[in-house]
């Protein structure tokens, strides 16, 4: 009997997918026998429970207050009681008091609270273990209406477009500056982005830690930077490869630069739209403020890359765009619908993004160095760079 080709091929496959499946159902033997001997004889359940609540969004109504939470902890959990600054309320749950793993619920009070007025909320279970979460100024929470979409995009505008675009002005007069001074802009661009990605990272990181276990915040601020620098890494190469001019390569980097400074202003119109939904007005103020004066710095590193060269004036105006619109659209998710964990991974991506470009940036100045060696300029440029926004962060944080 003669085996044909396609029938061998058939058969390597089939072997390939045994030896494959093998290890899994012998690891799934293992599982099994784990669970069927008790831990292997040991006492494997816990001593006491272990539960876990995370608040992820907080709405207050006149008279009612809403709470949008998860249950973060390894099993079951059924609300039982709530104290609102040392006094027990009623309360309703929807769709059931007993809250599954990840599943989520809304804990509905009717309360008479009073227009900013703190309050300090706790959240017992029925095994009496307490979660706790605080309102700093009570307000009114914004709902999605045309008013209060036209405010947030206004704040977007204010902080990311507006700002971003004064500092692309400055481009005709960055253009007649020589050899040693576009050194420097290239590397204070570097340390501006040094120090955004490092503030992000640690924002990710601090809100991380407050998103629930099985939500693996530092995971997922690891998962977002490393995928976004690498995958911003294979455009930039295959950018390269298809032999695009050093102009045109000077061009992709501008609005990689623009990708990550938008990223960035992406998490900062979270932080503030989430500053204002939960009545924080003044924190909110802050935010708008400190970051006018800081991004204007950004659009100074957008244009950086181009200055020996001749943009077309859409390509700036693009830049810009991409660079502060999505605080507009951070603001939005921030103030409506606010969702930690998301909140987490934008903020890594951001922060992948601004590494990657810093990259870029340092490839392209190691170019000009090799011609023009000027480590002193490169040195200064880059602590200005990051003084400039610690400076400005006072007003922030």
């Amino acid at each position: 009997m003669t085996t044909t080709p396609t029938q061998t091929t058939t058969g390597n496959g089939l072997k390939t997918w045994g030896l494959f499946l093998i290890p899994v159902v012998l690891l799934a033997g293992v599982i099994a026998l784990f669970l069927v001997t008790s831990g292997a004889g040991l006492n494997v359940e816990p001593a006491a429970p272990i539960e876990g609540l995370s608040f992820e969004r907080t709405i207050l109504r006149a008279g009612e207050i809403e709470f949008h939470v998860r249950n973060s902890g390894p099993q079951d959990l059924t609300l039982a009681q709530v104290i609102i600054n040392e006094a027990v309320w009623q309360f309703e749950v929807s769709p059931s008091a007993t809250v599954p793993r990840l599943g989520q619920a809304v804990i509905h009070i009717n309360y008479p609270w009073v227009e900013a007025e703190p309050y300090t909320i706790l959240v017992f279970s029925t095994n009496a273990v307490p979660f706790e979460t605080v309102i700093e100024a009570a307000t009114v929470t914004a709902v999605p209406d045309g008013g209060t979409l036209l405010s947030f995009t206004l704040i977007g505008l204010y902080v990311g477009v507006i700002p971003v675009f004064l500092g692309i002005f400055w481009f005709p007069a960055l253009r007649q500056l020589g050899p040693r001074w576009l050194m420097f802009l290239m590397a204070l661009t570097a340390g501006l982005l040094i120090y955004l990605g490092i503030d992000a990272t640690s924002e990710a990181l601090e809100l991380a830690a407050e998103i629930g276990g099985p939500f693996q915040g530092v995971g997922l601020v690891g998962l977002g930077i490393v995928v976004t620098f690498l995958l911003l890494d294979a455009i930039s190469r295959r950018q390269v490869n298809v032999g695009r001019s050093e102009a045109d390569q000077r061009l992709t980097i501008a609005f990689m630069i623009a990708i990550g400074i938008g990223l960035h202003n992406l998490g900062e119109g979270l932080a503030i739209g989430a500053a204002f939904s939960v009545g924080a007005a003044a924190l909110g103020t802050f935010l708008v403020v400190g970051f006018i004066l800081q991004n204007i710095t950004e659009g100074l590193g957008i244009i950086a890359p181009v200055l020996k060269d001749r943009p077309a004036w859409l390509n700036l105006l693009w830049m810009g765009l991409i660079g502060g619109a999505p605080a507009i659209v951070g603001a939005w998710i921030g103030g409506l619908s606010y969702w930690p964990p998301l909140g987490v991974f934008f903020l890594a991506i951001g922060a992948g993004a601004v590494f990657e470009v810093v990259y870029e940036i340092f490839k392209l100045i190691q170019k000009d160095a090799a011609k023009r060696p000027m480590p002193l300029t490169l040195f200064a440029g880059v602590t200005v760079g990051m003084l400039l926004l610690y400076v400005t962060g006072l007003l922030i944080k």
